[in-house]
């Protein structure tokens, strides 16, 4: 009867850190994983001021012959898609944050 008081105890015990520790595993499960510069890529720039996509079309239509095709963000710039007269089409580069015409591909 001593032997069997003396595991009981011991017994519950043992339970009681396997409940812990599968507590413990399940938390680790449901955290999503990190690494150094996930997300990086995907989070918007913040890095001040940025230029106004309509302000980015008319720099870009000032004194270029031919029609604006459309405008894309990209990287934390602009990309104006422009076709000149003959049917060339053109992506133009531009500064996001200063709205600055970088060249035209």
């Amino acid at each position: 009867m001593a032997g069997l008081i003396a595991f009981v105890p011991l017994a519950d015990a043992a339970a009681q850190s396997r409940g812990r520790d599968r507590d413990r595993d399940e938390d680790r499960r449901e955290q999503p994983r990190s690494y150094p510069g996930q997300g990086l890529r995907d989070a918007p720039r913040n890095d001040g001021p940025r230029a106004n996509p309509g302000e980015v079309a008319r720099r870009v239509q000032a004194g270029r012959p031919g029609r604006m095709l459309g405008v894309q963000e990209r990287g934390g710039d602009y990309v104006v898609r422009w076709e000149y007269p003959g049917g060339r089409v053109s992506d133009i580069q531009v500064d996001g944050r200063s709205g600055r015409v970088r060249g035209d591909d």
